[in-house]
């Protein structure tokens, strides 16, 4: 059995070279958007691009999309107890190639330019007729392709930039005719101004709006307004950031932020699909979003959606990707969306043209999952007091542990470990903080939260045991 089957991995090669059989190295490198937010004007924040050593170690979710053909570069060596884990599933992972002294606040891609022997091997693979794909492209990718030979099966970072821009997701809505709360798409000091009068104008009402940086991720460089005071505030602050970075640059100012009504919803979806060289454009799913002070934390498939609810994301999303494919896009592309407390759609409220997290759960969907299981990612915290091996995460998880494909019997999948201990590092006299990244699989959301409820016990006795 390949990992994922020849469906998504199928779609994705030929729609990222053109070719079915094309060997893929893959790169993790998640929060991309803080490297394409580099110079860009910005809602003043803290640390806005500092890496988190737990979230550079989410590059192992790439371990899963490769088939046995394919190769994947990782900060570390994958647990050799995952391994087996992944393997007595009947996974067949892709060749591994580990980045030598790897710093955790970098990305997989950073650490890769930094290793001679890596960058060799890599030549190799190229010259075997390997492309570098990755979570998405920014100038570190293109710099690994340049030294190494590897082509990106990809367009080039400029134009991933460009086209994951919440500004660019806010005037194709418009520029289609799909709904969006009412808001505005501002690049120029003159734009936000406007904006800003017309967002009061909202507030005054009784209304809030929220602004956003258009490359903010995981919930930072969103702001929530609900005062004209407080917006007037934040404009002076974006104003005088955009004079900063145009002074530094010897550019004329310019703006990168959308301001929008905070409108009601019953629930956030995510939906994919992938365009290709060609500009055909294959819808791939619908998820249900799950979200906790706006930071996403995993997804629900099915989606609870009615039919004609799914017809309209479908269109809007055959919609946007021929646009994109025009506007020199192809390979996979996220769209969040929102339902609004009567069942409407709002289809598109930001545009990812790269990789989502539900991206790397298509293992579990044409893998693992029985066709009338529910399935929910989501993640565990958890605080271990020194580096946990999965065996004995295995042992602690007991019978709530997947262990066999099909979906029975039930359980949690773990699809990514590394994140487990990637802060271990920074260990204190308390232990340390962790994220472990699963799948719960079972036949009802009843199950689950059982499900759910028996893992979190578990997980608490760690610090007790550590």
């Amino acid at each position: 059995m390949q990992s994922p089957p020849p469906g998504f991995t199928g779609r994705l090669k030929r729609a990222v070279t053109g070719d079915a059989g094309t060997p893929l190295v893959f790169f993790g490198n998640f929060e991309v958007e803080n490297q394409w937010a580099l110079g860009e004007p910005a809602l003043p924040r803290v640390a806005a691009h500092a890496g988190s050593a737990v979230v550079n170690r989410m590059d192992e979710f790439a371990l899963l999309l490769g088939g046995k053909d394919d190769h994947v570069v990782l900060k570390t060596a994958v647990d050799d107890g995952y391994r087996a884990y992944l393997e007595g599933l009947g996974l067949a992972l892709p060749t591994v190639h580990v980045a030598a002294g790897q710093e955790p606040r970098r990305t997989v891609g950073e650490d890769a330019l930094a290793d001679p022997a890596l960058l060799r091997t890599l030549t190799t693979l190229a010259a075997d007729g390997a492309r570098l794909t990755a979570h998405g492209i920014s100038t570190v990718e293109e710099e690994l392709s340049e030294r190494t030979g590897l082509r990106l099966a990809a367009p080039p970072a400029d134009r991933c930039k460009h086209v994951n821009s919440k500004v660019y997701s806010r005037r194709l809505a418009d520029e289609l005719g799909i709904r969006q709360a009412r808001g505005w798409a501002c690049e120029t000091p003159e734009e936000l101004a406007a904006a800003v009068a017309a967002a009061g104008d909202l507030l005054a009402a009784g209304h809030r709006v929220v602004v956003k940086d258009a490359f903010g991720v995981s919930g930072k460089g969103i702001v929530v307004v609900d005062s004209e005071r407080t917006l007037a505030r934040l404009h002076r602050m974006a104003a005088a950031q955009a004079e900063r970075t145009a002074r530094a640059a010897g550019t004329a100012v310019r703006t990168a932020l959308v301001i929008e009504e905070w409108v009601a919803k019953r629930a956030d979806l995510n939906y994919q699909f992938t365009v290709g060289r060609d500009g055909a454009v294959h819808f791939d799913f619908v998820k249900e979003l799950l979200t906790e002070g706006g930071v996403h934390k995993g997804h629900r498939m099915p989606a609870r959606l009615t039919e004609r609810q799914v017809a309209q994301i479908r269109g809007t999303a055959h919609r946007l990707g021929e646009r994109l494919a025009a506007d020199g896009y192809f390979g996979v592309v996220g769209v969040d969306a929102m339902v609004d407390p009567d069942e409407g759609l709002y289809p598109v409220v930001e545009i990812n043209a790269r990789n989502n997290m539900s991206t790397y759960q298509a293992v579990v969907h044409e893998v693992l999952a029985g066709p009338d299981d529910v399935a929910v990612a989501r993640h565990f915290t958890v605080r271990p007091r020194r580096p946990l091996p999965f065996a004995e995460l295995r042992e602690l998880l007991g019978p709530t542990l997947l262990t066999q494909p099909g979906g029975r019997p039930h359980g949690l999948f773990v699809n990514n470990y590394a994140t487990v201990n990637a802060a271990a590092a920074d260990a204190g006299e308390n232990g340390f903080e962790g994220r472990l990244y699963g799948v719960l699989l079972a036949a009802s959301d009843t199950e689950i939260e059982a499900l759910e409820t028996d893992i979190t016990r578990r997980l608490a006795a760690l610090t007790e045991r550590s």
